[in-house]
C-alpha cells in the first residue's frame, strides 16, 4: 500500500509506488486524456471529465460529479486545472494544480512526477508542492495521493 508523506515544512506530499511497467506505459497513463478518464476516479469522487493536452505549455483539467460522501473547504464538486511546466517523455510531467477546494481557490501548486526505470519496472515518484498555506487541502492530499498512486498501479499492471 503506498503511503504519502508531509514534508518537514508542511509544503509538499510526497508519495512513491513501484510499478510492474515500463515507464513508457506509466507516462502514457499520466499523459493522455483517455487514460487518464478511465483511472483516475473512485466511488467516492467519481469522474465528470479529463482533458489533458500533453505538451509542454498544454493545459488539462478535470472535473469529479458531485462527492455525496466528501466535503473540502466546503466543496464536494472538485475541480482542477492548470499548465504542464515540464513535459520529457517517459521520465517527467511538472505541472500546475489549482483546485476550486483550496482555501485560496486561486493557489498556484505544482505537481512533479518523476518516473525512473527499476528492476521491477518503474519507481514512480509524485510529489505536490506549494501546499504551505493550504492545511485543510495538505491533509486530504495526504491520504489522496497515495490512493491516486494506488489507481494509477493497478490500471497500468492489469
Amino acid at each position: 500500500m503506498a503511503q504519502a508523506v508531509i514534508t518537514p515544512d508542511q509544503d509538499a506530499i510526497v508519495s512513491e509506488i513501484e510499478i510492474a511497467a515500463p515507464p513508457e506505459r506509466v507516462f502514457h497513463a499520466l499523459t493522455q486524456a483517455d487514460q487518464l478518464a478511465r483511472w483516475w476516479s473512485s466511488k467516492t469522487c467519481p469522474r465528470e471529465f479529463w482533458q489533458m493536452d500533453a505538451r509542454r505549455g498544454g493545459r488539462w483539467h478535470f472535473k469529479n460529479k458531485p462527492s455525496t460522501t466528501m466535503t473540502i473547504n466546503g466543496v464536494n464538486v472538485f475541480e482542477a486545472i492548470g499548465e504542464i511546466l515540464e513535459f520529457d517523455p517517459p521520465r517527467l510531467l511538472v505541472y500546475t494544480w489549482i483546485a476550486n477546494w483550496h482555501r485560496d481557490k486561486t493557489r498556484r501548486t505544482i505537481v512533479r512526477w518523476e518516473l525512473t526505470p527499476s528492476g521491477a519496472g518503474t519507481q514512480v515518484k509524485v510529489t505536490h508542492s506549494g501546499l504551505a498555506q493550504e492545511d485543510v487541502a495538505r491533509k486530504d492530499y495526504s491520504g489522496g495521493w497515495a490512493g491516486v498512486v494506488e489507481m494509477l498501479k493497478k490500471f497500468v499492471e492489469k
